[in-house]
């Protein structure tokens, strides 16, 4: 029996190995199999199958040679990472880690199982003591002794292998960042670290005394205590060090968000200064050229009926001269004017209706945060409509801006047609946009949530069949920054 249940607990050990393996890969790679479930099985079996197979390949010795053709076998097995597409950094990485992960939860396990070798000293003392007397009792205790601590070494090699790869798999939210040199030496130091360790602590584990074998915890039975501490904390750097890396992304990345920000708030200073100098003249304009109309329609009143219409048309063309849209916010106003300009620069026929968008009297909302969230809004607007409309010619185009309050909140929603295709990745929470410099773009809806969230807000988008809508809400309230 207990032979039985020791070839179950090594088959199920290394079936269960496999399957932390394929979720581990499948986290951050592609299958390369259509069914993710059917590429994560095939993975997970062909792992444990040479998992399986490395136990009677491996030497038995701890000595240099032993230790090499370990680490060499285990690096072998992570080829089970071939039914995923992937990066060659990336591969590393995940190789790495997994490899370290699971010879240090090996270790641990093996570690946890000495616990059997106490319980089996004690029956002997019962033994010695007459405690014990039937040996028919003491070999079912030994054999139930010798299960249990097989039990707890699998127990403990599954947790302590699929909470760490998990916990780095979680953290790890920008899976599809492109890591540098430098960057990847950061991310493996750890993991080799472990690495290492669990080989000097093989390379130690069995020393000779007076020609017997003897292990290193009988030596020194404080080992019993520091080992597993020393291999807990490698661990622990591995998913810290992960973690320290997001954040260091999420800092870069907010860093060129506020930069961008920054531009953003400079240049709609710019324009609004321009288009108020333009507005200020135009008006003066109008103003003057209708009193001078109005003289010259006296004048000619009775006399030149020629001279009175051109001036009627010239009236008339004079009261066109006005802002497109016009929703009583200077900001707003600016910026869909600008932005409709250079929309239908590169989409002639596009239709912006606006006509829906206008702000309440007491708004108490800062004209830069409206301008920061529609202004972004417009430009993935625009740039969704020239991608559609340079995929599909004939295909309309429009853009809509709608907005309305309720008590102390405001909502505003843009509208726009687009291809109907959105890129999303696990763990992103938004969009990925397709242009190379990912660094610089894709962070418009991020500005547009982090805005919205200082006045108690938030952001939310939805796809309607091939029409992108964004909807905002804000609290109509005063901040102090």
């Amino acid at each position: 029996m207990y032979e039985a249940v020791s070839v179950l607990l090594e088959v199920v050990s290394a079936m269960f190995q496999g399957y932390c393996m394929q979720y581990f890969y499948g986290c951050f790679l592609e299958g390369r199999m259509r069914n993710r479930r059917m590429n994560g099985l095939a993975s997970a079996v062909f792992y444990g199958t040479l998992r399986l197979a490395a136990g009677s390949v491996i030497p038995q010795d701890n000595g240099s040679f032993g230790i090499f053709i370990r680490l060499a076998v285990s690096a072998g097995m992570a080829s089970a990472g071939a039914f995923y597409r992937g990066g060659g950094k990336m591969r590393l990485f995940l190789t790495t880690v997994f490899m370290a992960v699971s010879e240090i939860s090996a270790f641990l396990a093996y570690t946890a199982g000495q616990s059997g070798n106490a319980l089996i000293a004690l029956w002997g003392w019962c033994v010695e003591k007459e405690f014990i007397v039937s040996a028919s009792v003491l070999s079912a205790i030994v054999h139930v002794t010798v299960i249990g601590s097989g039990v707890l070494m699998f127990l403990v090699l599954s947790v302590v292998m699929y909470c760490p790869l998990r916990s780095v798999a979680k953290a790890f939210q920008e899976k599809s960042y492109r890591t540098g040199n430098t960057e990847l030496l950061f991310l493996i130091t750890p993991g080799l670290t472990g690495i290492l360790i669990c080989s000097l602590l093989r390379a130690v584990l069995l020393t000779m005394e007076d020609g017997a074998p003897k292990q290193m915890y009988d030596t020194y039975p404080s080992l019993v205590i520091l080992v597993p501490v020393i291999l807990i904390l490698s661990l622990v750097s591995i998913v810290a060090g992960v973690k320290l890396f997001q954040g260091m992304i999420d800092r870069n990345r907010e860093r060129s968000r506020r930069m961008i920000l920054e531009k953003q708030i400079t240049g709609l200073q710019e324009h609004m200064g321009e288009m108020e100098r333009v507005y200020s003249g135009i008006r003066g304009m109008r103003h003057d050229m209708k009193n001078t109309l109005s003289i010259m329609m006296r004048l000619a009143a009775g006399k030149e009926e020629i001279l009175q219409s051109y001036a009627e048309e010239l009236n008339q063309t004079l009261d066109r001269l006005e802002f497109r849209f016009k929703t009583g916010n200077p900001v707003a106003d600016t910026l869909l004017n600008m932005k409709y300009h250079e929309a239908v620069h590169a989409v002639p026929d596009l239709r912006m209706d606006a006509k829906g968008l206008g702000f309440p009297e007491n708004l108490l909302i800062q004209s830069f945060d409206i301008g920061i969230i529609l202004g972004n809004a417009l430009d993935n607007a625009m740039e969704a409509c020239e991608k559609l409309k340079a995929k599909e010619p004939d295909t309309a185009t429009f853009i809509r801006i709608s907005s309305f309050w309720k008590r102390e909140l405001f909502f505003l929603k843009v509208e726009n047609s687009f291809d109907g295709k959105l890129v999303r990745k696990p763990g992103n929470e938004f969009p990925v946009t397709d242009k190379a410099d990912r660094e610089n773009h894709g962070a418009g809806l991020a500005n547009i949530k982090s805005t919205a969230e200082k006045y108690q807000g938030t952001m939310d988008f939805k796809v309607m069949d091939r029409v992108f809508v964004l909807s905002v809400m804000m609290k109509n309230e005063n901040i102090t920054i």
